[in-house]
């Protein structure tokens, strides 16, 4: 899958970067047609500990799916949010597999 990761306001390292297009090609067990991903990484300029944001828009024939979670890091973030992805392309997939 073509994952796109985009870091705003700040440079992203390499090990961030492969940790997240690791967790998004598990993604392709649960549903097989997912065209391409956006993820955008942020750091929210705050006194919270819990100021990183992670987005993930999954594009799909005929859906987008958009999933945006915070935390205090962007491996949780990202963790979290790929969970909600997932659930959401398993759902995606039973709806298709009841019109068939």
């Amino acid at each position: 899958m073509k994952v796109n990761v985009h870091a705003v306001n700040f440079t992203v390292d390499k090990k961030l970067v492969d940790f997240v297009q690791d967790r998004m090609d598990r993604l392709e067990k649960y549903y097989d047609r997912v065209v391409s991903s956006d993820v955008f990484l942020k750091v929210e300029k705050t006194s919270d500990k819990e100021n990183k944001i992670v987005e993930m828009k999954i594009n799909v024939p005929g859906d987008d799916f958009l999933v945006k979670k915070q935390c205090k890091t962007f491996e949780e973030a990202t963790d979290q949010a790929a969970e909600s992805i997932e659930r959401l392309l398993v759902k995606r997939k039973e709806k298709l597999r009841t019109h068939i």
